[in-house]
């Protein structure tokens, strides 16, 4: 099959399934929404058309179920209930892992003829029978705790109760690439679900949220989208296997599993060939792999090209004949093309926000599901552009967040209802962009953070010492909550509540070059704001002279340079007046500790724009403005307060290049 037609097949797909998942949401909230069964029914129309044009037959099948079922409920002959669209969205899952397989394999081996079965039987029965599908599966979970009716006994795990059924294969992480003389392999089971992507996720997180998740076969990401057979095996890093086995059994959606001791674990370079790798483990984002570019941008960008290849001719003639005024010219000439090029191509990354953020109503719909709760989600400014790597790297942040607001914050409908709210809960995110900047908030009406309790659990887990806490701001307590291991979660979730999760999400904002920050009002709700750059890599930037060392500032924050004059001296500290604002200056030298720098009042003053931090920057000498490729930090030095990246000179020394809102 020709690799270009069927490119375009999975991407058009992963499109059709997002519209698809958002507007069964639309229904499902409102099932007289006309306009969005029309656009239910067109997208599972197209889709099997798809599936049955490139000759995936199984999955061209699956579609036409689904998509019998929903021209059922158009026709007003289906109710529109829960179970029903658990079952139509188990099978759009279904659906997306086929079109996974299909990327990865050119081919899928998923089974569809359960699920069309189980599609059909609700269309001859009714919903009803969708019903019975869930109670079915709710009744193995109960056999699974000794609850239910019969013998079943206790099959929760290997414990000192029973022997679970469950066998372990220590062989499976055998090439592993792990470096353990001692692990715990668990086998999960997850039994009958309608729902394997939501059910397998919850339980990896139960998993690795509480300990250290080394391996996972299959790959995690592969566990998340479902695509498993009724279970999976983790390699864990945990203290005892007692507290191992205890943990597991609380976890509801693990119908069964076992623990075993695997001895000996040694590094290997390679990893196994199916990705159960410590890193693999650890991923859950698909990387953007396609854009769409608008005809008059390449247009624009071929009479770019023509111009640097003539420009280029040129200057080749003009270095031949030794006409150095011609050379130089040209190179002034090469320099506007290659400007106007780079600003093309750096547009061309750009893509909508909606690209990641389209995805996150269902997940949302599910966790709230999963929860017992009921959340209205609601996105704004999804049509906000922002670089490819940026859209990226924040996706498994945004998810983060959005989980903290559905598990941590939105309360149960009776709390709610008895606090005098609404018993549906408000999540909304929201993008605005700001100059260079997108702000991206996360606002939920839940039950808001404790000042309090954040210092409590400061002061146990040595975060801070009380004395440290009590010249905190409220807004710098709240920050706390990006600490590592610091939760205030009383309750254990399969969600969240470990801690866990949050200085992820400060981490990668931070090396992306943004900020995150929160705020709270108790019992009324909480926001979480990123602050991220619209493009990344290539800066304009000012060079500045402090003692032997060159830093770099970039241009877009800077309103004014001027000579140490007029300066004075508040409260110990030197400042400048600007339009009868106080401007504090920072002194690099001493924020960097560099031996050198000039002491007797003598330097520049850099002073940096309002809307990015009401400070000057005190140097020695202004030196030159070049446009460079900033790398972020990495290892132990990412974080560093006033350090946002380095970048390489052309004569080869490294500068760094200050972050102003943190120095």
């Amino acid at each position: 099959m020709d690799d270009q037609y069927l490119d375009a097949f999975i991407r058009e797909s992963e499109e059709a399934i997002t519209e698809l998942n958002n507007s069964l949401l639309a229904m499902e909230s409102n099932p007289e929404d006309e306009q969005a069964m029309e656009s239910i029914f067109r997208t599972a129309h197209t889709l099997k058309g798809n599936f049955g044009a490139m000759g995936f037959e199984d999955a061209s099948d699956l579609a036409h179920a689904i998509e019998d079922l929903l021209d059922e409920m158009r026709e007003g002959s289906m109710e529109v209930t829960p179970e029903v669209m658990d079952m139509i969205f188990a099978g759009v899952d279904q659906i997306e892992v086929i079109v996974g397989e299909i990327e990865e394999h050119g081919e899928s081996t998923a089974e569809t003829d359960e699920m069309v079965t189980e599609i059909r039987g609700v269309l001859e029965d009714g919903p009803d029978a969708a019903s019975d599908e869930s109670q079915r599966a709710d009744g193995a979970a109960e056999a699974s705790d000794g609850t239910a009716e019969g013998d079943a006994g206790d099959t929760s795990g290997d414990t000192a109760d029973g022997e679970s059924a469950v066998t372990v294969d220590t062989s499976v992480f055998a090439d592993a690439g792990v470096d353990e003389d001692e692990a715990y392999q668990v086998r999960v089971e997850i039994g009958e679900s309608n729902m394997l992507g939501v059910d397998g996720m919850l339980a990896v997180e139960a998993v690795a949220d509480t300990f250290g998740l080394l391996a996972a076969e299959p790959a995690r990401a592969n566990i998340e989208n479902g695509e498993y057979d009724g279970g999976f095996d983790l390699l864990v890093d945990a203290p005892d296997p007692d507290v191992l086995r205890g943990s597991l059994g609380t976890v509801s959606k693990i119908d069964d599993f076992a623990v075993e001791t695997v001895d000996g674990l040694t590094t290997d370079d390679g990893g196994d060939e199916n990705g159960a790798t410590a890193a693999s483990a650890d991923s859950s984002v698909d990387e953007i792999k396609s854009v769409r570019v608008d005809v008059d941008r390449l247009d624009e960008l071929h009479g770019q090209v023509e111009q640097l290849v003539t420009s280029r001719i040129k200057l080749r003639r003009a270095v031949a004949d030794s006409n150095m005024d011609a050379a130089r010219e040209n190179l002034n000439e090469l320099d506007k093309i290659s400007a106007n090029l780079q600003n093309t191509v750096m547009d061309m990354r750009l893509i909508p926000l909606k690209k990641v953020v389209g995805k996150f109503p269902r997940l949302v719909r599910d966790l709230a599901r999963e929860l017992d709760k009921e959340v209205d989600f609601r996105i704004e400014g999804e049509e906000i552009e922002l670089d490819r790597t940026i859209l990226t790297e924040i996706s498994d942040p945004l998810m983060h967040i959005l989980r903290n607001s559905v598990d941590h914050g939105i309360e149960p409908p009776e709390q709610r209802e008895r606090k005098g709210k609404p018993r549906e809960g408000t999540v909304e995110l929201r993008a605005t962009r700001e100059r260079d900047h997108v702000i991206i908030d996360v606002e939920d009406d839940g039950a808001g953070l404790d000042v309090d309790e954040i210092r409590r659990e400061a002061i146990k887990n040595e975060v801070r010492t009380e004395e440290e806490l009590d010249r905190m701001e409220k807004g710098e307590i709240y920050d706390l909550s990006f600490h590592p291991g610091l939760s205030t979660k009383e309750e254990v979730t399969d969600t969240s509540g470990r801690g866990v999760g949050m200085d992820v999400v400060h981490d990668t904002v931070t090396q992306l070059d943004g900020s995150v920050s929160v705020d709270s009002e108790p019992g009324e709700g909480t926001t979480v704001s990123l602050r991220l750059p619209v493009t990344m890599a290539i800066v304009k930037v000012l060079f500045v002279q402090v003692g032997d060392e060159q830093y770099g500032v970039p241009i877009k924050n800077i309103d004014e340079i001027s000579q140490m004059n007029g300066t004075k001296v508040v409260n110990g500290e030197q400042v400048i007046e600007h339009d009868d604002d106080i401007y504090p200056i920072v002194d690099i030298a001493d924020a960097f500790e560099v031996p050198d720098a000039k002491t007797n009042g003598d330097g520049m003053l850099v002073r940096i724009r309002e809307s990015e931090r009401q400070v000057a920057l005190k140097c020695d000498a202004v030196t030159q403005q070049e446009e460079v490729v900033v790398k972020p930090l990495e290892g132990i030095l990412s974080g560093t307060p006033g350090l946002s990246g380095t970048a390489v000179l052309g004569d080869g020394n490294i500068v760094h290049i200050l972050d102003v809102v943190t120095l």
